[in-house]
């Protein structure tokens, strides 16, 4: 099949390679790149490298809506324009441009999980299972009907860097299986039960903030599904720390929620029913090290 491919995160690499050794990629759209770091340099996105690594046409429009990528597509003659993670939604009067559409790769079983975060999202809610969803993109978010669903487990020791990477992978996967039946025309799109739809909105930093009075499990969710961004971020001493990873344990006490202890092995912090104990933390203005470390530094909590 003759394609484009729209994507910009790490995610996406896994589906640009895929597609790579079957079929004909002549042009990758992905989002500008932006300033980065303490210098603000101009980063490209993991998308753009692969493609100008692989010698394919690449096209960065700050908007969708002017009718310079509308116009540019039409000119292809494309059979499909695969999308995984690209970050913005496909104008209305683009989706009938290529013969079969806009076909994506979305990173929750839909219809659960539309939008921005479906990894976050489930790691935070403590799901059990996830999976990925190839669908046609219609005019709304993620609500166009489904070629195909894959389901993994969410073991405990995942966050959203590490399941990010399986569903990256699945997705790739999977999506030429969905291709070939396309190109055949031996498969059809089931619609979405809508009235079983969640939402999953993009992370603020706000997201980071945390309630002790929880329990140790919902926080020790909340802190998997933070990383890499925003992080769940605590003060210790007035130091700003995010919180890479941490587990728990479970346990009846009389403490305040919230209460910082400082052991030997390194930091555990008070929560209801338990004790949130660090692993890999980041103070404001270094990298990420080991909890210990960082609490050897520390007089006092």
């Amino acid at each position: 099949m003759k394609l484009a491919f729209m994507g910009t995160p790490e995610f996406a690499l896994a589906t640009l390679k895929k597609l790579l050794r079957s079929h004909t990629v002549c042009l990758v759209i992905t989002q500008p790149d932006r300033p980065k770091g303490r210098g603000k340099a101009l980063v490209p996105p993991p998308v753009k490298i692969e493609a100008i690594n692989n010698h394919i046409p690449v096209f960065q429009p700050e908007t969708l809506r002017d009718g310079k990528t509308h116009d540019l597509l039409k000119k292809l003659n494309l059979d499909a324009i695969v999308v995984v993670a690209y970050g913005k939604m496909i104008p209305e009067d683009m989706l009938n441009i290529p013969k079969h559409g806009f076909i994506n790769v979305h990173a929750s079983l839909l219809p659960i999980y539309r939008g921005a975060s479906p990894i976050n999202r489930a790691i935070i809610d403590g799901q059990k299972t996830t999976g990925i969803s190839i669908m046609q993109i219609d005019k709304l978010m993620d609500s166009g009907p489904v070629y195909l669903k894959a389901e993994i487990p969410i073991k405990d020791s995942d966050d959203a860097i590490t399941l990010s990477e399986k569903l990256s992978n699945l997705g790739a996967e999977k999506l030429p299986e969905v291709l070939s039946k396309i190109e055949k025309g031996t498969t059809k799109p089931e619609p979405q039960d809508h009235a079983k739809a969640t939402d999953a909105p993009m992370l603020k930093k706000e997201d980071g903030a945390i309630n002790w009075d929880q329990s140790p499990a919902t926080i020790n969710n909340l802190i998997r599904g933070l990383v890499p961004w925003p992080c769940v971020l605590i003060h210790i001493n007035d130091i700003p720390v995010k919180i890479w990873r941490a587990s728990y344990s479970i346990q009846e006490h009389n403490m305040m929620p919230g209460t910082f202890l400082k052991e030997k092995t390194g930091i555990k912090i008070v929560c209801r029913g338990g004790f949130i104990i660090l692993e890999k933390v980041q103070p404001a203005g270094k990298k990420i090290m080991d909890a210990a470390s960082f609490a050897q530094g520390l007089r006092t909590v």
